[in-house]
């Protein structure tokens, strides 16, 4: 997140401006450490842990596919598990460290399952990607089955509408190997 007080596009806001933020009736008081860093935030008890990260903190690689828990696109790390965050309110995570996918690599730098899914074209439109992604890692510290039908049941909870799950597979199988 930014330090200074001007926001654009694709950039967080600093904590103090979000701190500083509008008053909402009702709001409560948390803190999020979110990518390793401190937010401290003023939410509406009823703000999913989703719409915080989005529209809040302004970090938008967590998609919002289906809302109700079934696509697996909003699925972020908290305290190293996987967690559909459309699920989840905002204000059970007070305290607690979160990693979104802008928490993995740069660029310039990609985590090695980031760049497991360029190398093996398991990406196709994108929308689905951050919440594969993260799945794809939180499975590497779970019980998980050499095979690909293993990685298969336990991908199961995030869906490809383009059908790359062969790539997605593949990606995660690469990255297994090399741990």
């Amino acid at each position: 997140m930014r330090d200074d007080a001007q926001s654009g596009p694709g950039q967080s806001a600093s904590a103090a401006e979000i701190a500083g933020g509008p008053n909402i009736e009702g709001a409560v008081s948390i803190t999020l450490r979110i990518n390793g860093e401190d937010c401290q935030l003023r939410v509406d008890p009823r703000t999913t842990l989703l719409d915080c990260i989005r529209e809040t903190v302004a970090l938008t690689g967590t998609k919002k596919g289906c809302d109700h828990g079934q696509c697996g696109a909003c699925t972020v790390h908290v305290n190293g598990r996987r967690v559909n965050s459309c699920l989840s309110l905002a204000l059970m995570h007070d305290g607690e460290e979160i990693t979104t996918i802008e928490g993995l690599g740069t660029p310039d730098a990609l985590h090695p399952m980031q760049a497991a899914f360029v190398a093996c074209d398991g990406y196709q439109c994108g929308y689905c990607t951050s919440g594969q992604i993260m799945s794809g890692l939180a499975l590497l510290k779970e019980p998980c089955g050499p095979d690909d039908a293993a990685v298969k049941e336990l991908m199961s909870g995030n869906i490809c509408r383009c059908g790359a799950y062969a790539n997605i597979v593949a990606a995660i199988q690469q990255v297994r190997k090399n741990i």
